[in-house]
């Protein structure tokens, strides 16, 4: 049993924090002092997909509050084995826009590719939960074939996306990125990642100065759900990351008991931007098999946009939007009516 007093250690590698993670339900649990038998709602260990949670982001869930919105995001429920119609494995269309093992090309001018299948943390309403990462990701280094898959004027941005691109260590990721920035019709780059928000000490000076020395313009999109996920440590990482050049976008999902109020959504914008990162979407959530508890009716989440509207500044208000397989761009959801 790990002591809270003892909870983020300061001189591991973040590889080995990475594996002291949480991955047994019990033990979070007791660590947080709460007592399994009183919660209001079942969970279930034996999930395919299982509990992974990083000590760092545990370390700020509220001790003894079982209806912690960060808590609330990691827990295991008996409700997601439940079938819902309109819930599927592939809900985004994934597998329809591959063009190679581990590249997708959903949308004209990007191409996603699936770095890994590692994540920090497994968050319930994962779209990609059900993903086959063991047919569908790269190799160690890029092949000619997927290079020259790449190598095409219409593919002006690169994402890397996974499972979490910024658990390849400094070196994977340096391996990757010297191949990429080959690509003479490259202009962008763009990495997807909770990583500085779950894991701050992933954010290694090697990390920094390599997207610094990166000759195109490189943006971070990361995932933060609520204001409480945001510390002092995650403050400090990512003003390094400004410093190194690099663009921060925020993206969340609307998530019914955890963010689905205006006051905790205009809370995470704006202490979000004071981190230096500018609020980019909010999506309605992705109906991926096992997270049907989570959704937010499309009139709440219309709610919620025009109340942000009124209170925030138009730079500030985050764009509210749903993904729809097969479609070429994110659907604004005050267009989408079914």
């Amino acid at each position: 049993m790990i002591p809270r007093s003892a909870a983020i250690p300061k001189t591991p590698s973040w590889q080995r924090q990475m594996a002291r993670s949480f991955t047994r339900l019990s033990t979070l649990l007791e660590w947080l002092d709460i007592d399994r038998q009183k919660l209001p709602f079942e969970c279930d260990d034996s999930s395919s997909f299982p509990l992974r949670v990083t000590l760092d982001f545990a370390s700020r869930m509220r001790n003894g509050d079982a209806g912690d919105p960060l808590l609330q995001q990691v827990l295991p429920l008996q409700q997601e084995s439940a079938v819902v119609d309109g819930y599927s494995q592939d809900p985004v269309g994934d597998m329809n826009a591959a063009v190679s093992q581990g590249v997708f090309q959903k949308y004209n001018g990007r191409a996603l590719l699936i770095t890994t299948a590692a994540c920090a943390i497994h968050c319930r309403y994962c779209f990609r939960r059900h993903f086959p990462y063991q047919q569908q990701h790269l190799e160690q280094q890029l092949c000619d074939q997927t290079l020259e898959k790449l190598n095409v004027p219409d593919i002006s941005e690169i994402i890397l996306s996974g499972g979490d691109p910024l658990t390849l260590n400094d070196q994977r990721l340096a391996q990757l990125l010297l191949q990429l920035k080959q690509l003479p019709y490259l202009k962008r780059l763009r990495i997807h990642t909770r990583m500085p928000v779950i894991l701050p000490s992933r954010v290694t000076p090697e990390l920094v100065e390599m997207l610094r020395t990166f000759p195109l313009p490189v943006t971070i999109v990361l995932h933060i759900n609520h204001p409480n996920e945001l510390d002092k440590r995650v403050a400090t990482v990512l003003h390094q990351l400004r410093h190194s050049g690099t663009h921060i976008l925020n993206q969340a999902v609307l998530l019914k008991g955890i963010n689905d109020s205006s006051g905790v959504l205009k809370e995470l914008c704006e202490k979000s931007f004071d981190m230096g990162v500018l609020p980019y979407y909010v999506h309605q959530l992705d109906k991926v098999h096992g997270s049907a508890h989570f959704q937010v009716s499309r009139e709440r989440t219309l709610e919620l946009e025009e109340q942000l509207r009124k209170t925030l500044p138009g730079y500030l208000l985050p764009r509210f939007v749903t993904e729809i397989a097969g479609e070429n761009s994110k659907v604004p959801i005050n267009l989408f009516n079914h």
